[in-house]
């Protein structure tokens, strides 16, 4: 038995250590990550390799299997991954041949291109006059006006702010989501919608159109700015405008697709997962790089990262390159389905918002009690990627492929590229790697390296 010698009082107990900060722990190996990046040749070439080599990658299309054979190669090479293909079946939507006419004295030919699981016009073209709303209200405030009409959407998309990072798309993509079914169902026969970008410049955009069940299928096409405008010009000028819409878009039932799957496992913690990636399909136009081929080499090149770079973290790191969101996210639905409960999946990063370089962290817990500190989390993190220009923490959308991760409980990160310009490009023809910038792709790629590292690493799983 121990006593205090001279009849003293007992020194008191000492006081715990503080814990150690995220800053301490993981400078260095940030720093590694960075200087890893900048020289990482090899990502670049996948970028090119996937991107110019294989091209644009629709749901059910040769292409989209090419690439995931290529990717699953790629991964294959890195030491120590588990790689697997996951099955996913897919809806096929072939585009077809398609055109749009503006009809007078000459007729004149207008550039367009039908949105991503449009009915087609079948053997014979849709020809009517053409009528402006702005809205769905609008829509619905007009009643029979547009009964046997050709619907013009004609929404004006605000210029981007940078201080709130808002683009001004959430406000519109309803339109284009639900503008054709709506105006089915209010007697239309067809519609146009005004391409979802600020630039007047930018050919048209696609992007998924959802009808309801039972409910009547009208095609659908986008055109640019400047012919809308026009368009739109004429009528309020009291002008008759008619166009005929000829579109060979058509369903041919499902194919069969994959998510490809690798991973590191953790070094204490292997039955937690964070899991991160973008999304291997893309629209048949363009070469699919902004969206998403730079998210999808990305999440590639941070496991190959930070298995060459020994890192090593707790957590087990997964990437998913999810097949099928851009017209149904079978891929992200199947993963949760199989995968979502055979592991503690702690956290999701997703990186879908282009090429440019990553200015800010958005978080999205579905436990609002612990959205706090999770935001604070994520703060610290920030601060640790401020070098590298990431100098933002935000709560915000994460990503619609870790949607049903969130939906069982899993908290999401998303990578904010700068947005700027990123719908310019978005779902058109310019989506090609003449687009994307060297350095600022490999900027991403340290990002995603470093944030995927730290949070399958440090010692509290993000907002606990």
């Amino acid at each position: 038995m121990l006593v205090a010698s001279c009849g003293g009082a007992s020194p008191p107990p000492a006081a715990p250590a503080a814990p150690e900060t995220l800053e301490a722990r993981y400078r260095a190996p940030v720093d590694r990550v960075a200087a890893a990046s900048r020289e990482a040749d090899f990502a670049w070439r996948w970028l090119e390799a996937l991107c110019g080599g294989i091209g644009h990658r629709l749901s059910g299309s040769e292409s989209l299997e090419r690439a995931v054979t290529w990717a699953e190669g790629e991964l294959s090479t890195i030491d120590g991954a588990r790689v697997e293909l996951q099955p996913v079946e897919v809806e096929r939507w072939v585009r077809g041949e398609e055109s749009l006419v503006l009809l007078g004295e000459p007729d004149e030919p207008l550039a367009m291109i039908g949105l991503g699981n449009s009915a087609g016009t079948g053997e014979t073209p849709v020809e009517a006059d053409v009528v402006v709303v702005g809205s769905l209200e609008e829509l619905a405030a007009r009643g029979d006006e547009v009964r046997g009409k050709v619907v013009l959407f004609d929404a004006a998309m605000p210029a981007y702010d940078p201080e709130s990072m808002s683009t001004g798309y959430g406000d519109l993509v309803g339109l284009r989501i639900g503008g054709p079914a709506a105006a089915g169902a209010a007697g239309a026969v067809a519609v146009l919608l005004r391409s979802i970008t600020a630039d007047p410049d930018s050919p048209p955009h696609t992007g998924m159109t959802r009808y309801e069940e039972g409910g009547p299928r009208i095609p659908a096409a986008a055109i640019t700015i400047p012919d809308a405008e026009r368009l739109h010009r004429m009528i309020d000028d009291g002008q008759t405008v008619r166009v005929r819409l000829a579109m060979g878009a058509r369903l041919e039932g499902t194919a069969t697709s994959h998510n490809v799957i690798a991973e590191l496992e953790g070094s204490e913690r292997p039955g937690e997962v964070v899991v991160f990636g973008g999304h291997i399909d893309s629209w048949d136009v363009g070469q699919g790089c902004h969206d998403d081929g730079a998210g999808v080499v990305s999440a590639m090149a941070a496991l190959r990262l930070i298995g060459e770079l020994g890192l090593r973290p707790r957590r087990t790191v997964r990437v998913v390159l999810w097949t099928n969101e851009e017209n149904g996210l079978a891929g992200a639905r199947a993963y949760a389905a199989e995968h979502g409960a055979s592991a503690r999946h702690v956290a999701g990063v997703e990186s879908d918002i282009g090429a440019a370089p990553v200015i800010a962290l958005s978080v999205e817990h579905p436990d609002e009690a612990r959205g706090p500190a999770a935001l604070a989390r994520l703060e610290e993190i920030t601060r640790l990627l401020a070098p590298l220009g990431v100098t933002r923490a935000v709560d915000g959308h994460s990503g619609a492929d870790l949607s049903p991760l969130r939906e069982l409980g899993m908290p999401g990160v998303g990578m904010v590229h700068d947005p700027a310009h990123y719908f310019d490009l978005h779902h058109t023809a310019a989506d090609t790697i003449d687009a994307v910038d060297r350095d600022a792709f490999l900027q991403g790629v340290a990002a995603m390296t470093a944030t995927v590292y730290i949070l399958a690493d440090m010692e509290t799983p993000l907002g606990e």
